[in-house]
């Protein structure tokens, strides 16, 4: 059985960086097959441990828990995005790079 860890990114939707700081273990099946029940016409699977999500404080806990469980793993690691500093104050700094127009 094959489970990806990885660090999810920010939401494009939202300023804060919550439950970005933890790591996640989950378990990948290609193969899993889906079917639909005749009489209500809802979809199921065969294999229920797509729906498994694991959480591990660091890396290292989600990397040693796939080994000691025997699981064929990999890491997907996460950029960190870049952090322009920027101040309300330079606009108006003597030493601007770029003359103050109006």
């Amino acid at each position: 059985m094959e489970a990806r860890i990885y660090r999810p990114q920010k939401s494009a939707m939202t300023s804060g960086r919550g439950q970005t700081h933890t790591w996640y273990l989950e378990f990948v099946k290609p193969d899993a097959r889906r079917t639909a029940d005749p009489v209500m016409g809802w979809t199921s699977i065969d294999d229920t441990s797509g729906q498994v999500r694991l959480e591990f404080e660091t890396q290292e806990e989600a990397v040693d828990y796939a080994r000691r469980e025997g699981l064929v793993f990999r890491v997907e690691e996460s950029r960190e995005r870049k952090r322009l500093v920027k101040s309300y104050s330079e606009n108006f700094s003597f030493d601007r790079k770029q003359p103050w127009t109006h």
